[in-house]
């Protein structure tokens, strides 16, 4: 027999199989020695109390030997023979397309402009050693996407999107450990994702498909106003009436080239900020509200939102995927400019916390740049990546101010060393930022530090800018079909079109195109 139940326990006891086995007894009203396993379906911490709890959903298999599920895969056939799917970029939305397209018997082919995980790492290295950026293999492009080397994080508020334990399911299947079946913000980590993207590549060469690396799309070839192919960097042409485009929040040179040919696309609003880094000590007491965290809780996150201004001029600022136990790296796609993000390892032991800390945009904030149409967003965001490659030395050494220095507007004698390698550059960061970016984000950090004591301090260090939180153009497409509005056999997919934000929601919306690429239509099982 086997019962679910809820409880919370200390963080020890949560940790201690033995321990639970008694809480279940105790709990549940059963002997002891009827209980044979004791199975954690959901975990997550409470910390809003002095006294830390941590949340179980736990399954008690009573007088019944516990029997571990086996990791799941579809039953992928050989689709090597089969009709063609192109899909451009091989970021989480391209992988799982393809995955879903070799699932419904579709050959894929996935042109990348960037590199494999391994020979990725090396472009990665010249960007933190060297300040060399490599316009096609960076820590934005290449096998994997953004999401390779920019934290592995799974938590999604996109429950409406699509199934998430299916993409869940499908990491476990791939070499993720069964942790992100369990825990309420899963997290797989930078260091382990690059072997996992390397089974789905080799789980799709396997099965038929195909996977081109350096193989930069510089053309959309139409015939009347469907999809004819695509134009390769190389010359080479591929023929495809189905086209997959999946390149990513940081592909300017694809939305110019939809702008160019008349492509219809859309202005897209985002938020842009900073990149903030406290010592992971400081943020374990403020979230924990003790000394030390101790053995059984792991390196405390924070989230936070506030509304600042009055009126007409009020504007949210928040954070945006923070990393605890993390490092801050350079994003750069393109010479000229500075871009950063965070990552952390899957044991989050760095011993500093950062997050993007950005405010949210509108579309009369681009006025600006008006004469670039619906690149108007794109282009003041590479405006403010140029300004600050130019105030940080015109190198990767990114602008950098204290927190308190930040918010009181001064510049600081001294930046002392952060996770961000290339180096810190001591900037008095309204130089690189619009002022009311800036003057908003001083006034948030005042309310961060109203509710949360403590983080307001000059130990932190401000890296500017945080710009790459999603995509600043949407391209449309139609609701039913997922084509595009105006060009049949091209799917929009992704956070780069617009319709996702993170591993999992990007990974759901490749999926849902696949889908409708090849014509799939789901059975209705029931009323």
């Amino acid at each position: 027999m086997q019962k679910e139940f809820q409880f919370q326990v200390l963080p020890e006891e949560a940790a201690d199989q033995e321990a639970l086995y008694k809480l279940a007894s105790q709990k549940a009203y059963i002997p002891f020695s009827d209980i044979r396993h004791v199975e954690v379906l959901k975990r997550s911490i409470d910390a809003r109390q002095r006294i830390i709890k941590v949340n179980l959903t736990v399954r008690v298999y009573v007088n019944e030997d516990f029997v571990e599920t086996p990791t799941w895969l579809p039953d992928y056939p050989d689709v090597s023979s089969a009709e063609e799917v192109v899909i451009i970029g091989a970021g989480p939305a391209g992988l799982f397309a393809a995955l879903r397209c070799i699932e419904l018997g579709r050959k894929p082919i996935i042109l990348e402009r960037g590199k494999d995980v391994r020979d990725r790492r090396r472009d990665l290295k010249a960007i933190n050693i060297d300040h060399i950026v490599n316009e096609d293999s960076n820590y934005c492009f290449g096998e994997g996407g953004a999401g390779t080397y920019s934290d592995g994080k799974l938590y999604t508020r996109s429950k409406k999107r699509g199934d998430v334990q299916r993409i869940l399911k499908l990491l476990v299947g791939f070499g993720a450990t069964k942790e992100i079946l369990v825990e309420a913000h899963p997290h797989i980590g930078t260091n382990k994702l690059p072997e996992i993207i390397t089974d789905i590549r080799e789980c799709i060469l396997a099965h038929g498909g195909v996977v081109k690396f350096n193989t930069r799309v510089t053309d959309i070839l139409l015939k009347g106003d469907a999809i004819e192919g695509v134009t390769t960097a190389s010359g080479d042409i591929i023929k495809a009436k189905k086209v997959i485009l999946a390149t990513g929040h940081s592909a300017r040179d694809i939305f110019e080239l939809l702008d160019r040919k008349k492509i219809a696309i859309e202005l897209k609003p985002f938020a842009l900020g900073v990149r903030v880094e406290h010592p992971q000590s400081l943020i374990d007491t403020i979230q924990y509200k003790c000394d030390d965290r101790g053995t059984y809780l792991p390196p405390a996150p924070y989230s936070i939102v506030k509304q600042v201004g009055s009126g007409t001029n009020t504007r949210g600022v928040y954070s945006f995927c923070m990393c605890p136990g993390g490092v801050i790296a350079p994003c750069a796609t393109s010479p000229g400019e500075v871009v950063t993000n965070g990552w952390s390892p899957s044991k989050r032991d760095q011993p500093s916390a950062n997050s993007g800390i950005v405010v949210e945009l509108r579309p009369e904030d681009f006025k600006a740049f008006a004469k670039k149409g619906p690149l108007a967003a794109m282009a003041f965001q590479q405006s403010i990546e140029q300004m600050a490659w130019k105030e940080g030395g015109q190198t990767q050494r990114v602008p950098g101010q204290r927190l308190l220095d930040f918010t009181n507007g001064k510049l600081s004698a001294d930046v002392p060393e952060t996770s961000y390698k290339p180096g810190v550059t001591s900037v008095e960061l309204g130089s690189v930022l619009p002022d009311f970016i800036y003057k908003t984000l001083q006034e948030g950090f005042r309310e961060f530090g109203k509710a949360m004591k403590g983080y307001l301090t000059n130990e932190a260090v401000v890296h500017a800018p945080e710009s790459r939180t999603s995509s600043p153009v949407r391209i449309p497409r139609d609701q039913e079909t997922l084509e595009h509005i105006a060009v049949k056999g091209l799917y929009p997919c992704g956070e780069g079109a617009g319709y996702a934000g993170g591993i999992v929601s990007a990974a759901i919306d490749g999926e849902k195109c696949a889908e409708k690429a090849v014509g799939y239509v789901a059975e209705v099982v029931g009323e």
